[in-house]
């Protein structure tokens, strides 16, 4: 896959009198020719098995809406601003492509010349997709130089985004249960218990650590529907729950008990074991100067930090949803990164390993997946058939720095993403939300689902607003607070079915006066499989 982002200038022209004009770009692919033996016969050419597998797909998207195309014109689709310009190429061999970027004059009047066969045609860029398996990057950014039609100049620069989608290795997708785009639309929307029972680290008081097991019983245990929680790997790639990026690490100081020393650490730089021993604090601890030993040394396994991912599916009771937010490292709009990490983990690899871990364990859990990369979005709807995933955007606003990337900066360009790579929907911050409360309308009526997150929507008065407005999920902290001990809706609908089932259900006592115990048993466990949205199977 290619990106042209206009709104960061993809590209630089070095001649002057070009400066001024505006391109439209022409994608061809071609198969990688190689030297055969002559005495050997091949059964198809390369350039026969190329168009047999290979097809290019390309998509425009912006706040006003996407377009998706399988042709191109013959000079191909303008650089317009404010658009996400997309390449997506299907091919059974990702290592033989030979991908040109042909650059067509916007006015094509000025510089052609009588009897052309190819007007406008000013230059011309060319990657080859073995540069992926050679710089070992599934994702990056290549700059390739734009050669004059004609000569060995120079005319300027193309920035290209790339995005290498590889399969995962040994799973069979097929049809037998996809929640992908289902979703049960209900009267009421679904609380969402953020980190759990709710965020910790900035609450005064509170009972339970975020993102524990504790804390995901507890919310559970509070009615809510789903628990919302983050993942990413450790060093030894194993699949830890946790919020933050990184880590504070308190250690004391030598010849003195009573001071300790706070050191941020990403959490991709410590190995499970290492998370599981160490003495840790919140990264927020170096912003306030906290260096209090707040956390007992004897506490039980349910109130530790950094539980495993395979952990929380045992742990929890398989009745309550989970909302996994996929933790991707993000770029901001003045360069900076989150965390201050520039690098991460191959995406591929990283997905792998924990949508593996999720479809091996997850049983009949609900599943919703989310995440605020949108590259992240577009592998897990790819690589997997099962579970549905939501884009995370916090669109317009003065809490959060805007991000790089042009389809995480409005809550508009969020839903054109979604709708052009066919995902469950979006995750949308409540502070745009309540300023255009439009959007939640607009958006399911493009057959997306809306949750939101933020906390604003830990004000009672809030949740109340966008439930009038038809949210299906709402995350929010606090939720043991908001609702006394009780089922989720979930089960409540579970027993409402089997009761329903129940009252028609008819068994004859004078022709099989034994059987009835056996029909009960056997009708609850249709009713477990009728409920069938993100995630619980009807098999």
């Amino acid at each position: 896959m290619a990106n042209l982002d206009s709104t960061t200038s993809p590209v630089s022209i070095t001649k002057k009198k070009y400066k001024k004009s505006r391109f439209r770009i022409k994608l061809t692919l071609e198969g990688v020719e190689e030297e055969e033996d002559d005495d050997e016969e091949p059964e198809q050419s390369a350039a026969s098995r190329h168009k047999m597998t290979t097809t290019l797909e390309i998509s425009m998207i912006s706040g006003d809406g996407y377009k998706s195309r399988h042709s191109q014109p013959e000079c191909g689709y303008a650089l317009e601003a404010s658009q996400w310009t997309e390449y997506i190429i299907h091919t059974m061999d990702p290592d033989n492509l030979e991908l040109t970027f042909d650059f067509f004059e916007e006015d094509m009047g000025e510089h052609v010349m009588p009897g052309d066969a190819h007007p406008g045609t000013v230059g011309t860029a060319c990657l080859l997709s073995s540069f992926f398996v050679e710089s070992g990057k599934d994702t990056g950014v290549v700059t390739l130089p734009i050669m004059k039609r004609n000569s060995r100049q120079t005319l300027g620069k193309v920035r290209v985004d790339y995005l290498v989608i590889r399969p995962i290795e040994g799973l069979q997708c097929d049809m037998s249960s996809s929640f992908t785009k289902y979703w049960r639309k209900r009267s009421v929307p679904l609380d969402v218990g953020h980190r759990g029972a709710g965020s910790t680290h900035a609450a005064k008081h509170t009972k339970v650590r975020e993102n524990t097991i504790a804390s995901f019983k507890s919310a559970a245990n509070h009615g809510a529907a789903y628990v919302e929680f983050d993942v990413h790997l450790s060093k030894d790639c194993v699949p830890i729950v946790y919020h933050d990026l990184t880590c504070c690490i308190s250690t004391k100081k030598k010849g003195d008990k009573h001071s300790l020393e706070l050191f941020e650490v990403p959490v991709k730089d410590l190995t499970y074991d290492q998370l599981q021993q160490l003495k840790l604090g919140h990264a927020s601890a170096l912003k306030v100067n906290d260096h209090k030993d707040d956390d007992d040394e004897e506490e039980v396994d349910e109130h530790q930090p950094f539980p495993s991912f395979s952990q929380i599916f045992h742990a929890v009771p398989e009745n309550v949803g989970f909302n996994i937010e996929l933790k991707w490292i993000c770029q901001m709009k003045d360069g900076s990164w989150e965390g201050n990490l520039s690098s991460y983990f191959n995406m591929n690899l990283f997905l792998d390993i924990i949508l593996s871990c999720a479809l091996q364990r997850a049983g009949k859990r609900r599943i919703v997946f989310s995440c605020f990369d949108p590259d992240v979005c577009t592998m897990v709807r790819q690589k997997q058939n099962k579970y549905p995933i939501l884009f995370l955007t916090q669109g317009i606003s003065e809490t959060y720095p805007e991000l790089m990337d042009i389809r995480c900066q409005t809550t508009q360009i969020a839903m054109s993403f979604a709708q052009s790579e066919n995902i469950l929907g979006i995750s949308a911050h409540t502070e745009e939300l309540l300023q255009n409360l439009e959007h939640i309308r607009e958006a399911q009526s493009k057959g997306l689902v809306v949750f939101c997150w933020g906390d604003l929507n830990n004000y009672h008065d809030n949740r109340t607003t966008l439930r009038e407005q038809g949210i299906d999920g709402l995350i929010y902290d606090r939720i043991c607070d908001d609702q006394v001990d009780q089922p989720d809706i979930f089960k409540v609908e579970a027993q409402h079915t089997l009761q329903e089932t129940l009252k028609s259900f008819v068994c004859s006592c004078y022709s099989i006066p034994c059987q009835a115990p056996v029909c009960a048993s056997s009708t609850s466990s249709k009713v477990h499989s009728t409920e069938s949205d993100s995630g619980l199977s009807s098999s």
